[in-house]
């Protein structure tokens, strides 16, 4: 590319600015062509980076540097490819000696070129140093130091230039420079959560991103090993095959990263949901069907959208998700021989200690005895991961180690997985006391576990798209395991107390291992994952030898996975059918153990959004209820009764509250009040409401001034609070409550309705806020001001607000569900509403109830991620007619679509 002649003036700075976007415009043109080829993309970016070359050097030239000043670049630029909208680092090196400071006529210079470069759309990230100043800079800053490591000079004085990498060679140490890069990387995956497999990642800085390729080179210039993947195949820190692996995935993850650029109009490294889309598309994936599980391409277990398709994002998703993947694999190959190069010494061979005729601990990491080792031995594949679980002092995989099965991965084949001796490997892997999570992690981040477990490489980088998973099937999985896993660790008991007092007890850990790892393996099939899962875990029982009835139980697990979570969620726990009718379909006690165990660490594993204390607490009740009901003592309404009352009538002696005061507020309170509350709660309404009583000379609950009464305590769930309202019944009152809670930013749980013998509501709710924990006395202060007057204000319901969706939601909508039918005895009505999730949704369904005076008596507000699953207990004259009931669920409907 020719550079333009150009002599000075104003104007020529505008010619020079419709050049330079006239060129930008026609290189980003071809970076954006369709297709999935990736082989011109570093030509694309090399040619950006040229080009941006030639437009610096006419205005550096134009800006009237003298020949002791040079224009240097750096960072990423630097190594001279340049993204579509990455900042343009440079660096203007001065003489000794030379401060812009004190410098007027130097100062104005560089505002002038500075200026001219935004002016002609260059996003320029400068500095300006002298030689002692950039090394200073260098040794106090490891990010400075690797900037400075790429540098290029673009024009100006070359002694200057060279005087500086001289002096950056004098003060680097190859060795602090790998260790503090490291660190930096460690701390950079901690903040991704050392996953790649986030369902919006970051090309370039998670795990498995740009970053990690960028890093190998760093560290292999800093130490003189090379400065390219060939040198480095040529020297033996890599082989001919990673390194030309190595470059088909720089490539992909390059030009995914470019079209984000693009697409984005900006610099937009995350494939944010809005343009993954957009981004598959350019690369030609298109949506279509899924296909029919063959066992041989991961991409048959794609997930289907609601019509039946597959996007074309998830196919992009996946194929980003293998590249990143092997980066992964690859990067701690490379480093682990940079590393021994860096620590190598005549004492290394004295460090190998045998383990067996096949491995060596060396220093801590397991060595094989020879490349050549899993070609010869496959059996030795699973063996790898068994001694690495149980050898005291082994911390990880040497290089020679995971480079050996790296090039085993076509051993691992048909034959490979039915072999019986590779069989009885992976079971004992299960079945040992300690080290699981690691073995199996370690397993899938080699691509071991899913060529030896087929069904489970169909749903590595499988996406989800149901608004509250944040990890993709595999990595899901992978925390459901180590979430089961730590129940059974005494360190980890202070985490879920209950959960690892039931595990304390529990015979067979590996049982729950392996129900965790075949729960959602079927994800993405068609059909219901859990039967499928149920059918595969069957086949792996069987091919691995495990007992019949350990064989029951897993299948039950994984069948019914899902099965508890929604009666606690869903269901009127207060009721005994319900759990007569739950405890019969469970069984006994050993299979609601672990269907419990599984449960907690199944919606733990989903996403830090969806698991609070309320929904602990819901499990926690369903599983001691359903266990009295399995020990023989049905349910006795009337038995449960009267020991809540004789329990609450202790609590209320504790607290000095006069003989027969509870009298007056029990005589108009029903069964369904006593069934529906624990003692506590019974006796904290007794309490506050008895008090009230007395101080307004009232004889009855029903007190003369007849204020609404509005109390709130921190929730015994251990979140939240707990908030009773005490009030004249009136047809909208549950509408008007959740209304004040949208609109003061709390999140309603859970809510209990009930209306009292004398025409009073006495209602309990479960709600949650932002800034509960730091500002808890004045949330409930002004929680019992501000509640009561909106009650007591009346007028008509304030318009709902309309609440903003969030990414995920405009992305991946829920189709709205309502489901209306009468509960078993026909007397109530159960009411089922799912949706997208958003900012006064409850109010708003709420309004609808209230317009045609339906009245609620309980909510269970279930809220997974960005998605609700709303279950509400109503009745009402209105629902007895059908075309009233039509009228109610098309306007619910209406409300759910927004």
């Amino acid at each position: 590319m020719s550079a333009p002649v150009l002599a000075p003036g104003v104007s020529d700075l505008g010619s020079l600015r419709l050049q330079y976007r006239r060129e930008k415009a026609a290189l980003l043109a071809q970076l954006g062509v369709e297709g999935s080829s990736t082989r011109g993309v570093r030509s694309a970016l090399q040619r950006l980076s040229k080009l941006t070359d030639q437009t610096l050097r006419e205005l550096w030239a134009r800006s009237g540097f003298g020949p002791g000043y040079s224009l240097v670049a750096v960072g990423g630029y630097g190594r001279g490819e340049l993204f579509p909208c990455s900042d343009v680092d440079v660096l203007v090196l001065l003489p000794d000696g030379s401060t812009p400071d004190s410098d007027s006529v130097l100062k104005a210079r560089l505002e002038g070129f500075i200026g001219a470069c935004w002016d002609l759309g260059l996003e320029i990230g400068s500095s300006v140093r002298t030689v002692e100043e950039c090394v200073d800079e260098a040794l106090r800053d490891v990010t400075v130091q690797t900037s400075l490591l790429e540098c290029r000079l673009l024009c100006g004085s070359k002694s200057h230039f060279t005087r500086l990498v001289g002096k950056l060679g004098d003060v680097m140490d190859p060795k602090a420079f790998f260790v503090a890069k490291k660190l930096e990387m460690r701390q950079r995956h901690n903040k991704f959560e050392n996953t790649p497999y986030s369902l919006e990642p970051n090309c370039k800085e998670s795990p498995g991103g740009l970053r990690d390729l960028q890093i190998i080179l760093w560290v292999a210039k800093a130490a003189g090993l090379g400065r390219s993947w060939d040198e480095l195949a040529r020297k033996g820190l890599a082989t001919p095959l990673e390194a030309r692996q190595i470059k088909a995935n720089e490539a992909m993850l390059s030009l995914i990263r470019a079209r984000l650029h693009l697409l984005a109009n900006r610099r937009e490294d995350r494939l944010v949901f809005d343009l993954q889309t957009s981004v598959a598309e350019s690369f030609g994936f298109r949506a279509h069907a899924p296909a029919v599980l063959t066992g041989s391409a991961p991409e048959a277990h794609a997930a289907p959208t609601s019509k039946g398709t597959r996007r074309a994002s998830e196919a992009l998703m996946k194929r980003y998700y293998w590249a990143a993947k092997a980066v992964t694999q690859l990067n701690q190959i490379l480093l682990l021989n940079i590393e021994e190069r860096l620590s190598s010494d005549e004492a290394g061979v004295d460090r190998l200690r045998p383990l067996n005729e096949r491995f060596f601990d060396k220093g801590g990491m397991l060595e094989v005895a020879n490349d050549n080792l899993y070609v010869q031995q496959p059996h030795a594949i699973l063996e790898t991961f068994l001694l690495y679980q149980t050898t005291v002092g082994i911390k990880g995989l040497s290089a020679r180690t995971l480079r050996a099965l790296y090039n085993a991965r076509p051993v691992m084949n048909a034959r490979f997985r039915n072999d019986p001796v590779n069989r009885a490997t992976f079971l004992r892997i299960l079945q040992e006391p300690e080290g699981i999570t690691h073995a199996i992690r370690l397993m899938n981040q080699t691509s071991v576990l899913g060529r030896y477990l087929w069904v489970f490489r169909h749903i590595v980088g499988q996406m989800q798209h149901d608004l509250f998973h944040v990890y993709t099937v595999d990595q899901h999985i992978l925390m459901v395991l180590r979430n089961v896993r730590r129940f059974f660790i005494a360190e980890h008991s202070h985490e879920y107390p209950f959960c690892s007092q039931l595990a304390a007890g529990w015979d067979k850990p590996w049982i729950l291992y392996i129900a965790a790892l075949f729960h959602d393996i079927a994800k993405g099939r068609g059909g219901d994952h859990s039967e499928l899962g149920a059918r595969d875990v069957r086949a792996f029982c069987r091919q691995h030898g495990i007992a019949r009835e350990d064989t029951k139980l897993i299948e039950f697990l994984v069948a019914q996975h899902l099965i508890m979570s929604r009666m606690a969620q869903k269901e009127d726990l207060s009721d005994p059918e319900v759990i007569s009718a739950f405890a019969q379909r469970i069984g006994n006690e050993r299979y609601l153990t672990a269907l419990y165990l599984l449960t907690v660490a199944d919606i733990r594993g989903t996403s830090p959004k969806v698991w609070n204390a309320w929904k602990g607490k819901l499990l926690e009740d369903l599983y001691r209820y359903t266990l009295r009901a399995l020990g023989g003592r049905a349910p006795d309404p009337g038995a449960m009764i009267e020991a809540r009352k004789r329990e609450a009538l202790s609590i209320l002696a504790l607290h000095a509250l006069p003989h027969q005061a509870h009298k007056a507020l029990w005589d108009t309170l029903d069964v369904s009040y006593f069934m529906r509350h624990q003692a506590d709660e019974i006796a904290w309404h007794t309490r506050v409401l008895t008090r009230q009583i007395s101080q307004s000379g009232g004889s009855s609950p029903a007190h003369a001034d007849g204020k609404t009464i509005v109390r709130a305590r921190l929730s015994p769930a251990g979140e939240g609070l707990q908030v009773l309202v005490y009030a004249a019944d009136q047809h909208d009152l549950f509408a008007r409550i959740c209304g004040y809670f949208d609109t003061s930013d709390f999140s309603i749980l859970d809510a209990r309705v009930h209306t009292t013998r004398d025409g009073h509501a006495l209602d309990t709710f479960q709600v949650v806020a932002p800034t509960l924990s730091d500002h808890y006395r004045e949330l409930i202060a002004m929680v019992e001001n501000n509640l009561a007057r909106t009650i007591d204000e009346r007028g008509p319901l304030p318009a709902p607000t309309k609440g903003r969706l969030s990414r995920r939601v405009k992305n991946f909508p829920v189709n709205p569900r309502v489901d209306l039918r009468p509960d078993e005895k026909a007397q109530r009505w159960l009411l089922s509403v799912s949706a997208s999730d958003r900012a006064g949704l409850l109010y708003c369904i709420s309004r609808v109830l209230a317009r045609h005076d339906i009245s609620v008596q309980l909510a269970k507000i279930t809220t997974l991620g960005e998605r609700v699953e709303d279950t509400f207990l109503i009745s009402g004259p209105q629902l007895q007619v059908n075309r009233r009931q039509i009228e109610i669920e098309t306007e619910l409907l209406e409300t759910l679509e927004g």
